[in-house]
């Protein structure tokens, strides 16, 4: 991690352990919102107006929360409004890098090697982990806002008419449901896959471990009566949250995390919403199972001989 602006050791993936030995997430530490007129948002300081071609997006393939962002991205068909920088998916010793891995690019905005370099050119003396997604603001030199669920919401509302708005992630008429029930599935399910994969201890290991399939049974059941989402024919945030770690359990959670219960291909209405969200215009351009699997199985604390698996086959999905 960077301490006051330092690059310190090697990049290690448990960020911090509870009294049992469970894994804890950093919070993020930069929490500006973009706004029609450049307004505050709900946290952070005035002055991000929505305006095209001043945001710049840096995200990770492999990573669920960043997948968030790129899926709303699509979703609200902002590509011309906002550009996109991707990382390599296999971690370095210094965390997330610029390169030329297929479907990765080097950083022609800022001219960075590594993640790290862009957050201390936001704050020379920034102290944290340099995570993605990262919302940067070109003109002001500095990042927005780090934290994905912020960022999602930002592209919903934030961008006014830059985007398509046919498109609502957060319906008024549900949006604090949308909100309750992403709350309820993210430590159990998003947070819940790390939680297992990440654990120090055989106790936290099983715990994390029971609350994945119990979300996923819960959900299965959800889904048993037909509805096309979430909630209903409506495509919401929820969905989106949900997907991203779904179309990542089968490649990557199953396996190096050990959440090796049942696959979502043994849920069948799990299995058929999946490829519904996947089948949504541009979702699929989001998804890269290569870069996924060689990301997660490119984590030395878990598989130190970085041998990725062939399989498996995903209903759907190539590549």
């Amino acid at each position: 991690m960077l301490v006051d602006g330092k690059w310190t050791a090697e990049w290690h993936p448990v960020q911090a352990s509870d009294a049992k030995g469970g894994f804890v997430r950093q919070v993020s530490g930069f929490r500006h919102w973009v706004t029609p007129d450049g307004s505050a948002g709900p946290t952070g300081d005035a002055g991000f107006k929505a305006e095209k071609d001043r945001y710049h997006l840096y995200v990770a393939l492999i990573c669920p929360w960043a997948s968030r962002t790129l899926i709303g991205r699509k979703l609200k068909k902002l590509e011309d409004v906002i550009s996109v920088s991707v990382v390599e998916p296999k971690l370095s010793d210094e965390g997330w890098q610029f390169g030329t891995y297929p479907g990765a690019n080097e950083d022609a905005l800022n001219g960075a090697t590594y993640m790290h370099e862009v957050y201390t050119m936001a704050d020379p003396h920034y102290t944290g982990r340099a995570t993605v997604p990262v919302l940067w603001d070109k003109k002001n030199r500095t990042i927005v806002n780090n934290e994905s669920a912020d960022i999602l919401k930002m592209l919903d509302s934030g961008f006014g008419a830059l985007a398509d708005n046919a498109v609502d992630l957060y319906p008024a008429d549900i949006a604090q449901d949308v909100e309750a029930l992403a709350e309820v599935f993210y430590p159990k399910l998003n947070n819940g896959v790390y939680r297992a994969g990440f654990a120090t201890t055989q106790g936290a290991y099983e715990d994390a471990f029971a609350d994945v399939f119990s979300m996923l049974d819960t959900l299965e059941t959800r889904f048993a009566d037909g509805r096309k989402f979430l909630f209903g024919d409506r495509v919401t945030a929820a969905d989106v949250r949900l997907f991203v770690t779904l179309i990542r359990f089968d490649a990557a959670y199953h396996g190096i995390f050990k959440c090796n219960l049942r696959r979502i291909a043994d849920y069948p209405s799990l299995q058929s919403y999946m490829l519904r969200v996947l089948a949504l215009p541009g979702v699929r351009e989001t998804v890269n199972i290569d870069h996924i699997k060689q990301g997660y199985y490119s984590i030395k604390a878990l598989n130190p001989n970085g041998i990725v698996p062939v399989g498996p086959s995903i209903a759907g999905v190539t590549g």
